[in-house]
């Protein structure tokens, strides 16, 4: 079976599927220096490999696939042929088969968690190739703002994104990830590009200012039926905002959403970041992940996860979660 047709299966089948947490949280947890550096998660591609796979998976409990993740995501988010030649002095080529690495990192770990577990009555996870928006490559937080998309035109971003896309689209990945997509100009030059690999399928999602539109102030409803058209995609949805943007965010464009598209919503803690200061706690925090998952498993999402600050404990905690509430819902009907 093809990855997209399994992909699809997946979907249609009971439950969501649980979507892996922070990976920069999880390898920072495990001593790496990721703050600052204009690669981030992308540059242990190079510099060490190992931690990168463990991550994913090794024999201790506390990773990602044992804690009971459906879908790994790539440390693939920061990173770019441009930002590998400009920052670790690889050639092109060099730069494309590291990108690559990534992905196939995921795919031996989601391997070796199948031969080693062998988890009973768990579908094989998959792996999202995950591509960043071209503020992740800027290292300014303009991720959160899409602030340089009022100086850029769709072509111009779609000339940045191809070599990432040709690459990942090509790597065995059984989908990509558009991940924390600040502004529609963004996201319309992502799904132009993903109809040059027609075999490709695809979640988009979006960083947000509120509970009603994306980071560049455009309404969630307007990203929404941006996703409406484009039949390579699976799901839309939010990431990297806080829990509690969620409801009110798949509420507004609840109606919109067309049936061959899923939500994917995978917020972080609800902790702030600040400079020089790192993760604050702040009201916001006591909405959780934990607590909002089932409403959102109720509003229809098919993907749900964990972003910056969501540790392999979290998704653990989250699988039971939903599990409790699927079984619930069986039970009432």
């Amino acid at each position: 079976m093809g990855s997209s047709a399994r992909l699809r299966l997946y979907m249609d089948g009971e439950g969501p599927l649980v979507l892996d947490g922070g990976l920069a949280t999880e390898l920072e947890a495990r001593g790496a220096k990721l703050q600052g550096d204009p690669l981030w998660s992308s540059r242990l591609l190079h510099s060490d490999p190992d931690a990168v796979r463990e991550a994913h998976y090794s024999d201790a409990c506390d990773r990602f696939l044992l804690a009971g993740a459906d879908v790994v995501t790539t440390a693939t988010y920061q990173a770019s042929i441009a930002g590998f030649i400009r920052h670790l002095e690889l050639s092109s080529e060099g730069s494309r088969e590291l990108l690559m690495s990534g992905v196939q990192l995921a795919k031996d770990s989601v391997d070796r968690f199948v031969c080693d577990a062998r988890p009973s009555g768990r579908r094989r996870p998959l792996v999202a190739a995950s591509i960043g928006p071209y503020g992740a490559f800027l290292l300014d937080g303009s991720e959160y703002t899409g602030a340089y998309a009022e100086e850029m035109s769709v072509e111009d971003l779609k000339v940045w994104h191809r070599p990432q896309i040709e690459v990942l689209a090509a790597s065995g990945a059984d989908l990509v990830a558009f991940e924390t997509i600040p502004s529609i100009k963004e996201a319309t030059a992502l799904l132009e590009l993903l109809r040059e690999f027609p075999d490709s399928k695809a979640w988009l999602s979006f960083s947000c200012k509120d509970g009603r539109r994306v980071s560049d102030g455009s309404p969630f409803t307007d990203a929404v039926r941006l996703a409406n058209r484009c039949t390579q995609l699976l799901a839309v949805g939010v990431n990297c905002c806080s829990p509690a943007l969620v409801e009110p965010l798949l509420d507004s464009a609840g109606s919109l959403l067309s049936p061959d598209l899923s939500w994917v919503v995978y917020p972080n803690s609800g902790e702030d970041w600040v400079s020089e200061q790192g993760w604050l706690t702040s009201e916001k925090t006591a909405a959780s992940i934990l607590e909002l998952s089932p409403t959102w498993m109720k509003q229809g999402a098919g993907l749900i996860g964990g972003c910056c600050r969501i540790a392999p404990a979290h998704i653990a905690e989250l699988r039971g979660r939903l599990e409790t509430s699927c079984t619930s819902s069986v039970s009432a009907v």
